[in-house]
């Protein structure tokens, strides 16, 4: 595997590999885990070449001491990476991708960076947009690899590739979310909890679960805002610290109230703190 720290000398590799070569690029942040490995063994599947980044984004984060307590486990990442195959991967630092003279752009996202964890991380999906723009335009890949554990975060890059015409050539792959044997979304944020903190944390997508199940139940309408006060305190009680949100939203990202038979599909999304650290999850209907 490859690995390089500045553009320059990843751009000239690029350019030496990519004849008519197809790339896949898997952004990361590194503190690897099997759902960013199995992204990047679907890049690997599906292309002839496959880029994954490690790079803790800074202006993604709301809290310094979050930045600072991030996982940092390069020396593991790369041993992971290499393990199954992936070709390349860019390790650049803070200046590489934000230097002096680099203006950070502002993406007219809409309601979407208002509401769930827009609302919770004021500028967050900004940071990420930046992030990602920046490094699509480095990369120039074909196909983007993301997990839809982040599945607010799918829908803003979505978003993002089309404000910047990055949709006439980059396909989005989203990929289903990756869990342990007892159902915890895999997250580096994971690595942070106590064993007794894992095990806890495994009623989110149960209640998730139970509400998916509520709802598919229901002949008639359903008050979606009492489910969601009632999975809230659930959630609670099973040992968690506090609840940002329980909601419900339809494909275009729009918080719903009310679930009638001939509504459009939805999404149940949540976020939760257990042991001081903050998890999302979501389960589709």
């Amino acid at each position: 595997m490859k690995i390089f720290e500045q553009i320059d000398s990843l751009i000239a590799y690029l350019n030496e590999q990519n004849q008519n070569n197809s790339v896949g690029f898997v952004p990361t942040m590194g503190a690897l885990h099997e759902g960013h490995l199995a992204l990047v063994e679907k890049s690997i599947q599906e292309n002839d070449l496959t880029v994954c980044s490690i790079f803790v984004n800074k202006i993604q984060f709301n809290l310094e001491e979050d930045f600072a307590k991030y996982p940092r486990t390069i020396e593991e990442d790369i041993q992971l990476l290499e393990s199954i195959g992936c070709n390349c991967l860019f390790v650049p630092d803070q200046q590489t991708i934000y230097p002096e003279e680099y203006a950070l752009k502002a993406y007219n996202l809409g309601n979407i960076e208002r509401v769930l964890e827009g609302l919770y991380r004021p500028g967050h999906f900004q940071g990420v947009c930046n992030v990602v723009h920046r490094l699509i335009g480095i990369i120039q890949p074909h196909q983007l690899y993301l997990g839809l554990k982040d599945y607010q975060q799918c829908k803003v890059i979505e978003k993002m590739i089309h404000l910047t015409s990055y949709d006439k050539r980059v396909d989005l792959k989203f990929c289903e979310t990756i869990r342990n044997e007892n159902g915890l979304a895999l997250s580096s944020r994971n690595k942070r909890l106590s064993m007794n903190g894992l095990n806890k944390a495994t009623a989110l997508i149960k209640i998730l679960t139970q509400a998916k199940e509520r709802i598919l139940a229901s002949e008639n309408d359903i008050d979606l805002t009492l489910i969601s006060q009632e999975s809230t305190q659930n959630i609670l009680e099973n040992g968690f610290d506090s609840v940002d949100y329980f909601a419900f939203v339809n494909e275009n990202f729009e918080l719903i109230q009310t679930k009638s038979n001939n509504n459009q599909p939805l999404t149940i999304l949540t976020a939760a703190t257990i042991e001081g650290v903050r998890l999302i999850d979501n389960i589709k209907i």
